[in-house]
């Protein structure tokens, strides 16, 4: 699974991107800095996805169709979920490890 010099762009949906939001939101309640660091982090993981997305494992679930969403790690408890078609990536949510996230169906 070489991808060479390729480079993939990247588009966060208007719903990911409100996900993070709240998620922030609730971390400031508790530590601004904490906050703060979770944003950054998902800009740079956001951005790491233009080269090999595919470098990620897939996230299996019973509830979600196999084969169809990838996760990525950030800020120890929060999942960057994307797909990749063609060559774009595309991140349709950001969620707590703890949640159940079957309604990504």
């Amino acid at each position: 699974m070489d991808s060479g010099d390729k480079s993939y762009r990247v588009i966060v949906s208007d719903e990911a991107a409100q996900m993070l939001v709240s998620h922030a939101r609730f971390l400031a309640q508790v530590s601004e800095t904490a906050a703060q660091h979770l944003i950054t982090e998902f800009g740079e993981k956001a951005k790491s996805l233009e080269n090999f997305p595919q470098r990620n494992p897939w996230l299996s679930d019973l509830l979600v169709p196999p084969g169809k969403y990838r996760k990525l790690l950030m800020a120890k408890r929060y999942l960057l979920i994307y797909q990749v078609k063609g060559d774009t990536v595309y991140v349709d949510a950001v969620i707590d490890c703890r949640q159940d996230y079957g309604w990504l169906m």
